[in-house]
């Protein structure tokens, strides 16, 4: 039981006081940064889905 006292207590330690956490700017601006990747990839997938769809349908109808 000790030992997880001593764990918790150096993980407590360690939290407040060895991490560095990021400025309320710099968290936001990851967030943004994320969002936007996420736009731009969802994007991408759904203008490469809707080509093959366009191109199968196509190939289906012309047999």
């Amino acid at each position: 039981m000790a030992k997880v006292v001593q764990f918790v207590k150096e993980s407590y330690e360690e939290m407040t006081q060895k991490v560095t956490w990021p400025t309320w700017g710099n968290l936001l601006n990851s967030a943004v940064l994320v969002l936007v990747s996420s736009l731009i990839v969802a994007i991408v997938i759904f203008a490469m889905d809707k080509g093959a769809t366009f191109i199968l349908d196509t190939f289906y109808k012309s047999l």
